[in-house]
């Protein structure tokens, strides 16, 4: 496997404040690495950066052999980085899937927009089954599913995934876990920022540890779900035996 990317002493923030206080961090190709850490550590705002929702302030970010620092969203979009944030942000009003089209907004090829959203739907039974249902009527877990289906309408590199499970039930988190697995046999790259560290971890090949704006640990996921020093501090106690 290849470093496909590259964060390098990245300082961000907002405002005067720095939030991101030289990270560095590198993910393998075809992989998913789990971000994780106290609130406030920075997780949520390296997304933004990688996104270019936030520019930033000093540092360098290497996608795919290319030095994308400066660029803006729709130049990152087009480069094949989504982001799917931890905000729910499909239209309540719309049709699950007219939601769906608006994945492929930016694509010139009407056809070519259909195609894959008929693609997604035999995939997802959830947008083929109640596609023509109000988005807004759907439950949490399935409003975070048809969040990530548009994402992949146009089919990304890198899928970045902003707390996708946050405030779901038990059986929702499953299915979220079970298509970031899925998503990631198919070869795509994914960077997970998740709140159920446990559960973020298992399912990642590598994990990093975020503390202060900083990487404080990283290593393999199931490594790191048995390091007695993230499990004292994020896991909620001492790693089983």
């Amino acid at each position: 496997m290849s470093s496909f990317l590259q964060i390098d002493g990245v300082v961000a923030g907002y405002g005067r404040g720095d939030i991101l206080r030289g990270i560095d961090l590198e993910l393998e190709e075809g992989t998913v690495t789990c971000l994780v850490g106290p609130n406030g550590a920075g997780k949520s705002t390296v997304l933004k950066v990688l996104s270019g929702l936030l520019r930033a302030r000093s540092g360098r970010i290497v996608f795919a052999g290319d030095d994308v620092t400066r660029l803006g969203p729709a130049q990152l979009l087009d480069r094949g980085i989504v982001h799917v944030a931890q905000d729910r942000s499909l239209f309540p009003l719309m049709t699950v899937w007219d939601n769906l089209l608006m994945g492929g907004h930016v694509l010139n090829d009407r056809a070519l927009v259909r195609r894959r959203a008929g693609a997604i739907a035999e995939r997802f039974a959830l947008v083929r089954d109640r596609r023509d249902e109000r988005a807004g009527e759907l439950s949490g877990g399935q409003q975070k599913l048809v969040e990530i289906a548009r994402a992949l309408m146009l089919e990304p590199k890198l899928i970045l995934l902003d707390e996708p499970t946050m405030g779901l039930d038990p059986k929702a988190r499953h299915l979220i876990f079970e298509l970031v697995r899925e998503v990631n046999e198919e070869g795509r790259t994914v960077l997970l920022v998740e709140q159920n560290a446990r559960a973020g971890l298992a399912i990642a090949h590598r994990g990093a540890v975020l503390d202060t704006g900083r990487v404080a640990l990283t290593g393999g996921g199931p490594e790191l779900l048995e390091d007695p020093r993230v499990a004292e501090l994020y896991l909620g106690g001492a790693a089983a035996a």
